[in-house]
């Protein structure tokens, strides 16, 4: 039977929704092990236990966050053939896919980058072009590497045995050739993770100025929702690039996103179409965004989102 790695993300010991996503489509291919960087296995062991791991292959002292994509290609390298897989998962992130490259180019295999769905035979679907195209390939070799996008797929529970296996390794030869020698970690507010929250509130070009996000930061608050925001918006400087939704953002599949202000280019749209349901405010009635939206009010969203909270508050009391 195949057998198939995926390197996990996390954060305290907690297990990030898309490595779950990834052990899920990984499980159709095979058996699925997973390689942890850094502390807190032990904590994350009970949640991919019930995602029907196998393992969870453990090197603490190479967290993801501080070593450098070379090392962790090595160690996936030398992984692979502990366990004999024939396919790699990683998450497309930016470092995901640096990693992901140079483990390719080590293996000497096919990568594929952006993959929304994988078969059981190995195919992968990608959504390209704003979301206007879908594309179906396979790597033929018998090895290949695969980045999948976040929020691609529903995590499934079955059962395993998530065994704990400590990884020995000694990085050789030239892979240290860069080291991470400072960072600046994002200050989180209390809102839920953009790219893990049920409901997502989003700002566009309709916001006009970089203080009107403080009126979708109140609704996002009062609906317990995270904050996201149009390409428009974050090249504009109205708010940080790190809530950017879209093709070249992040990519958000929420039960409710709600859409204020933004026009609905396919940019956008690539990132947040899978959304279980769409509400959508903007004057403009010939928005792109109201062939999407499953509710659309037209109108001023200075006036409709006010509006909007008084109708929140008063059922909350």
């Amino acid at each position: 039977m195949s057998s198939v790695l995926v390197l996990a993300e996390h954060a305290g010991g907690r297990v990030a929704r898309a490595t779950l996503e990834m052990v899920t489509l990984a499980r159709r291919m095979g058996d699925v092990d997973v390689v942890w960087l850094g502390s807190g296995a032990s904590d994350g062991q009970p949640s991919l236990q019930a995602a029907g791991v196998r393992s969870v292959r453990v090197a603490e002292e190479f967290p993801v966050d501080s070593t450098p994509a070379g090392v962790v290609a090595a160690l996936l390298q030398a992984q692979v053939s502990a366990v004999g897989a024939d396919s790699v998962l990683v998450s497309s992130t930016t470092t995901g896919k640096e990693i992901a490259g140079r483990l390719a180019a080590r293996l000497r295999c096919g990568l594929i980058t952006d993959a929304s769905d994988l078969s059981a035979d190995r195919q992968v679907t990608q959504s390209i072009f704003g979301g206007s195209l879908i594309v179906q390939s396979r790597i033929p070799a018998a090895m290949g590497v695969v980045t999948v996008r976040p929020n691609a797929v529903q995590p499934e529970e079955t059962s395993g045995t998530a065994e704990i296996v400590a990884i020995d390794f000694t990085p050789e030869g030239d892979v240290r050739t860069a080291n991470v020698v400072d960072r600046s970690p994002i200050v989180k507010s209390d809102r839920p993770e953009l790219t893990e929250a049920s409901i997502v509130v989003s700002g566009g070009r309709g916001m006009a100025a970089g203080e009107n996000f403080a009126l979708v930061e109140e609704l996002a608050d009062s609906m317990g929702a995270a904050v996201g925001a149009s390409r428009a918006a974050t090249d504009a400087g109205w708010y940080p690039h790190q809530f950017q939704v879209g093709q070249t953002g992040k990519t958000v599949s929420p039960q409710l996103y709600m859409a204020n202000g933004i026009s609905g280019a396919i940019q956008h749209r690539a990132g947040m179409q899978t959304s279980k349901v769409v509400v959508a405010v903007n004057k403009d009635a010939e928005a792109p965004i109201f062939e999407l939206a499953d509710f659309g009010v037209v109108g001023d969203l200075f006036t409709v989102i006010p509006q909007l909270m008084e109708q929140i508050r008063a059922r909350a009391e």
